[in-house]
């Protein structure tokens, strides 16, 4: 399921979505709230807009699985080589079960500067702006189609039926005793 993920283009148009979400840095966060506590010194009536925290992408499994549970999360983006694994391997089928659409991106790493860190297992779009939600309605459109429609599909996926060491000299020994041929072909028709 992991080995399956999201074709160039469309991760190359999720990546330019999460981008205009990135989280803010500490040096622009410390400047929001010096601003923020400098208008509240000064007495100012300010908008409750203008005060709001920004809207951004969420990270932390943990808050992303809260996100999940609750359906609070619009899209999750899930990278393939994490290591170990098992920490998101139950994630598609959380998010199947609370109908939270999910994509599977190659690169911890490519998340990971989205989020302002060296890597990042799973990112979460809550909600975004009115002049994006076309492009983000264009992504969970292609998540559906690609993972949660698919999912019970991958899932049935077995693996290539490759006989081990001790099955295979068993079946040599088999041929030979009736004496047929003891090629590779022969043997996995066995």
């Amino acid at each position: 399921q992991f080995s399956h993920t999201l074709d160039k283009n469309t991760a190359t148009q999720l990546f330019k979505l999460l981008n205009k979400y990135r989280p803010e840095s500490k040096q622009d966060k410390k400047a929001r709230l010096l601003a923020a506590a400098a208008a509240t010194a000064e007495d100012k009536e300010k908008d409750a807009k203008d005060s709001k925290k920004p809207l951004f992408v969420k990270y932390g499994l943990n808050h992303i699985v809260a996100l999940i549970e609750a359906k609070k999360a619009a899209l999750v983006v899930i990278a393939h080589d994490v290591d170990p694994i098992e920490l998101v391997v139950f994630i598609p089928a959380l998010c199947r079960k609370m109908g939270v659409p999910y994509v599977i991106v190659k690169g911890k790493a490519r998340l990971g500067t989205v989020v302002h860190k060296k890597t990042s297992a799973v990112v979460a779009i809550q909600e975004v702006k009115s002049e994006d939600q076309r492009d983000l309605a264009t992504i969970i459109s292609a998540a559906k189609a690609n993972f949660t429609d698919k999912y019970d599909e991958q899932r049935r996926q077995w693996g290539g039926g490759i006989r081990g060491n001790k099955s295979t000299q068993m079946l040599r020994k088999r041929a030979k005793a009736a004496g047929q041929s003891t090629t590779a072909a022969s043997i996995g028709k066995l």
